[in-house]
């Protein structure tokens, strides 16, 4: 699903913006850092966030990837959830080491939300 150009804006230091649905409906967004696996999505939070509870109420999600160095490519994913524990925050390490340079404070409840896409789009690529 992903192509060379798609594969390079998630591997570049290119935060993430995932929406998923409140109960009422309505949007929530919030920035993740972000990272393939495979054809996978991946980001981390902590149980209970807001994104969490909407996310094991209904698995639909959608990211949006920006490439810092040309804001006009643009990557977005559709598709659902499956959301696993991570006690040692092995995911947000590895994360905290790609985008800040250094080991992320062990916080606990940590999980790793794995988005399985089913539509990948590009916008604006070289």
């Amino acid at each position: 699903m992903f192509t060379d150009s798609t594969r390079a804006v998630f591997d570049g230091k290119n935060f993430g913006t995932v929406a998923t649905l409140n109960a009422d409906g309505s949007p929530h967004t919030s920035v993740v850092w972000v990272r393939l696996d495979g054809d996978d999505v991946l980001f981390s939070t902590l149980r209970g966030r807001k994104k969490d509870r909407n996310l094991a109420r209904d698995q639909r999600v959608s990211i949006t990837v920006v490439d810092h160095e040309n804001p006009y490519h643009y990557v977005e994913v559709r598709g659902s959830v499956t959301i696993q524990d991570d006690p040692a925050g092995e995911l947000i390490q590895e994360l905290s080491q790609k985008y800040f340079g250094k080991p992320w404070k062990h916080d606990e409840g940590r999980i790793i939300v794995r988005i399985s896409p089913e539509h990948v789009y590009e916008r604006g690529a070289h």
